[in-house]
């Protein structure tokens, strides 16, 4: 029997090019207002910022000359600016790892019969929906040397422990990636609590009636179903790590001494604070770099590599 092409139309068995174009024509009124949006909002932005690295801008005077990759070099050698990306570096790769270790043991224990789990949830979820700026204020008074951590801390004999947490120039930096996990790991464990809901009770079943334990059960059969809120969960940490500002800024500064500076906080001081806009572009451009480079890699190579295998 041959296939009759207006026979399968006529049925719905097929559809003629021009019927889909119709139909694909409905969609477009819907796109372009969001395309328009992104590229006046975004690209747009984006292009001109990255012209303004190549520049001597001071953000004010409607004239400035080109000064070409001198913003780059100076970026270069400039013993600040590489301590700033060492601490975005280091702040962006604790906080991604912490974050989703500790989400994800909070979502394979609130994964089970708990009673309390739909409380804890709330619970562990409720620092995200708070303003950033609002959990740093929260959290400078914390670390304050006379404040609720350092109390505690004295009131069951730590006092050892208790520390100049942000005046302390080793500890500044590892202070701050505290409160990006303890306000983000909630975020994390909702994203792999979705993922956990996917995972088949029979293969799990199966895998303990032949013997499995409870890590052979997760490395085995658990882990490779969560692949996709692992890279989600793994991409929006490094982002959000690599774009720290408001808990830099409000609990230090930058400082003390310029050890908790990121790159996030340069492209603010030296744009708003020093008047040099294009050496702020020149920043500016670098985070997005490492922002994209990094995003690629996880990618390609921490999904197909390892845990999608």
């Amino acid at each position: 029997m041959q296939n009759n092409p207006s026979a399968q139309a006529a049925t719905g068995l097929t559809r003629p090019p021009r019927a889909r174009a119709r139909r694909g024509s409905r969609y477009w009124p819907f796109i372009v207002p969001a395309v328009v949006f992104y590229v006046f909002v975004v690209l747009v932005p984006g292009i001109q910022g990255a012209g303004f690295s190549f520049t001597d801008w001071d953000g004010l005077n409607p004239s400035f000359s080109f000064v070409g990759i001198d913003n780059y070099i100076r970026l270069a050698g400039d013993p600040q600016a590489v301590r700033a990306v060492l601490n975005t570096l280091g702040l962006a790769l604790v906080a991604t790892v912490l974050e989703n270790l500790i989400g994800l043991l909070l979502a394979l224990a609130l994964n089970g019969r708990l009673k309390s789990r739909h409380i804890l949830r709330v619970v562990f979820f409720a620092p995200v929906v708070i303003l950033t700026i609002v959990i740093a204020f929260l959290w400078q008074y914390i670390y304050t040397p006379d404040g609720p951590l350092n109390s505690v801390l004295r009131g069951i004999g730590l006092d050892g422990l208790a520390q100049n947490w942000l005046g302390d120039p080793k500890i500044a930096l590892w202070s701050i990636a505290a409160i990006v996990i303890w306000q983000f790991s909630g975020y994390s464990m909702i994203i792999f609590l979705a993922g956990l809901q996917s995972v088949p009770v029979e293969q799990l079943e199966a895998a303990s009636l032949d013997g499995a334990g409870p890590f052979a059960r997760f490395w085995h059969v658990v882990r490779p179903l969560l692949a996709p809120a692992i890279t989600v969960n793994l991409m929006l940490s490094l982002i959000r790590g690599f774009m720290v500002f408001d808990q830099i800024w409000v609990t230090t500064q930058g400082g003390p001494a310029q050890s908790t500076d990121s790159l996030s906080t340069l492209v603010y001081r030296n744009a708003f604070q020093y008047g040099e806009l294009g050496y702020s572009a020149a920043i500016a451009v670098v985070l997005t770099v490492f922002v994209a480079v990094f995003g690629i890699v996880q990618y390609r190579y921490v999904l197909r590599s390892g845990v999608a295998k």
